[in-house]
């Protein structure tokens, strides 16, 4: 299933244009030096995938203490169900609830952060303004830590979340030389597949929980990665 967390970032890539992409426009790259520009631009998605990789361990662990507790085919397909009901409900209906409320002042400290950061054009800045922009609230990132979740594995939650991450990278680094080309009709079309992507992610880890027998989607006696038992006959 890390397969999954590739394909989630590359087609989240598309809805952080419309997020993310303003903050990756602002960075302070020395636009004068193309091999500079280039260094801070590295700079700043090692920032973000240290944050993916870092929620990736925290929730991993949590799905490795659901597999202690024998429920990993449970999970997963009750994380397949979860992914489907965010990729379908509008985001307008989640922002009619305060769900996050109970950490609204750390969010709001984060962007307090992340604003400062853009007055100064060190690497250490650019890092730390790629780093808080990973950890600010987004939609896509909830459903990939789903699937972190599903990893049930510390090692494998974060390297889910990683390679989600690293999916991300190629557009957001686009956005920074030609973000004048993305323009917002074809942002709004893009948008529209998102939704559809999620919703076939959901639909295999819920095959996954099934254990239909399927190679590679729906093994039987599943583990997520390893079965539970060598079949020895």
């Amino acid at each position: 299933m890390l397969y999954s967390a590739f394909i989630l970032g590359i087609i989240s890539s598309l809805h952080c244009i419309g997020m993310c992409g303003p903050i990756a426009m602002m960075l302070p790259v020395d636009h004068k030096n193309e091999a500079k520009k280039a260094t801070q631009i590295i700079t700043y998605q090692l920032g973000r995938l240290s944050a993916y990789a870092s929620i990736g361990l925290i929730f991993g662990l949590l799905g490795r203490g659901l597999l202690i507790a024998g429920i990993q085919q449970n999970i997963s397909i009750f994380i397949g169900i979860l992914m489907i009901f965010v990729a379908l409900v509008p985001e307008k209906t989640f922002a009619r609830y305060n769900f996050s409320k109970p950490v609204y002042k750390i969010i709001s400290k984060v962007k307090s952060s992340l604003g400062n950061q853009f007055k100064n054009k060190s690497y250490q800045s650019i890092f730390t303004i790629g780093l808080l922009n990973g950890f600010l609230p987004c939609g896509m990132v909830y459903t990939a830590l789903f699937g972190a979740i599903a990893m049930q594995s510390a090692g494998f939650g974060t390297l889910y979340m990683l390679l989600f991450g690293l999916g991300t990278v190629p557009l957001m680094t686009v956005v920074v030389y030609i973000n004048s080309v993305i323009k917002l009709p074809f942002r709004n079309k893009v948008q529209k597949i998102i939704p559809y992507a999620a919703v076939i992610i959901g639909v295999l880890f819920i095959l996954r929980g099934l254990g239909l027998g399927i190679p590679y989607i729906s093994p039987s006696n599943m583990s997520l990665f390893v079965q539970a038992a060598p079949n020895c006959h």
